[in-house]
């Protein structure tokens, strides 16, 4: 089986769990091919913490989950010094924290305070953890997976721009149509019975981790135009320089994307060709994943707040304004 057939095959089992979110499981698909980090928002019970166990469940993967609370220390996360009592003396002993699993469930990242966020940042970006001067190298397999609920306020810290911009794609999930919630309902009913029943159906081997690192070699020769590169390039000078395609637009943004959002467009560009049974980027591919990668990295005005005007407003108007290759 080659490597676009086992990631179809992990997002089907996926949708057994997860009714109605397709969109969701696509972007984590990309995000994990994409080798990137990933913020899933959106209102309680809509499933953001079951579509990530859906996903390393089916993968042959550590999976590690951290609640984040006010009270979290950075060393919960990444881990400590022991001291370990031997027949010469004793000796230091790193005991390695949560973050080093292959795909982590950062649930609730809101509700840490900054110097818990901050120790992630250098495992999200270096891929490595460094305590008491000793440096940790992260397995090859590596994704975090943020989840915050953007409702609560009470005992939550708003995550700081240079972290937002850290994360590949911000994931908005919103509610269900009415069928899909029925669908719910059902589902969940049959897995309880099934629990009650004690019922051990016996679970399809996982998805090996070979899948991933193959996926993203072919990803990696997806062809990509020099006119889809302006493409992407003109894309992020929009949110910077609105004022030069309406005059409206220009009100809306006070900051810009940075740097990070033109090689997030380029790499989830070409996993989302790559799963579309494509070697090449068109602009349908960049459109798609256009708002889940500025989503976090505009700032709006308050003239825009004011107006009611969301990111996603935003970016839909930059995505009619710029001219398609």
């Amino acid at each position: 089986m080659n490597a676009l057939n086992q990631i179809n095959d992990l997002k089907a089992r996926m949708r057994q769990s997860i009714i109605g979110q397709t969109d969701v499981i696509d972007r984590l698909l990309i995000g994990m091919l994409a080798n990137g980090n990933l913020l899933i928002e959106g209102l309680p019970g809509l499933a953001k913490t079951r579509a990530v166990k859906a996903m390393a469940r089916n993968l042959d993967a550590r999976f590690s989950r951290i609640q984040f609370t006010p009270d979290l220390l950075p060393s919960d996360v990444t881990g400590t010094e022991v001291f370990q009592q031997t027949d010469d003396g004793g000796t230091f002993r790193f005991e390695p924290g949560p973050i080093f699993a292959n795909i982590v469930l950062a649930d609730e990242i809101n509700r840490a305070p900054a110097k818990v966020q901050a120790a992630l940042l250098e495992a999200m970006e270096e891929r490595q953890v460094t305590v008491s001067g000793t440096t940790h190298k992260m397995e090859p397999l590596f994704i975090v997976m943020a989840t915050q609920n953007p409702i609560e306020q009470e005992g939550t810290y708003p995550l700081p721009e240079a972290q937002m911009d850290r994360f590949l794609m911000h994931v908005q999930i919103t509610y269900l149509p009415v069928e899909d919630e029925v669908e719910v309902i059902r589902l969940v009913r049959g897995e309880e019975i099934a629990a009650g029943k004690g019922a051990t159906n016996e679970a399809p081997p996982t998805i090996p981790q070979d899948a991933v690192f193959d996926a993203r070699s072919e990803i990696g020769q997806i062809h990509v135009s020099d006119a889809m590169d302006r493409y992407m390039a003109d894309l992020v000078q929009a949110t910077r320089t609105p004022g030069a395609l309406n005059e409206e637009l220009a009100g809306w943004i006070d900051i810009g994307a940075s740097p990070r959002a033109s090689l997030a467009l380029d790499k989830c560009g070409r996993a989302h060709a790559w799963m579309n049974q494509r070697d090449y980027v068109d602009p349908a591919d960049i459109r798609a994943i256009a708002h889940d990668v500025f989503r976090h990295r505009i700032t709006l005005s308050f003239e825009a707040q004011g107006s009611a005007k969301s990111a996603d407003d935003v970016i839909s108007e930059i995505l009619q304004l710029v001219a398609l290759p």
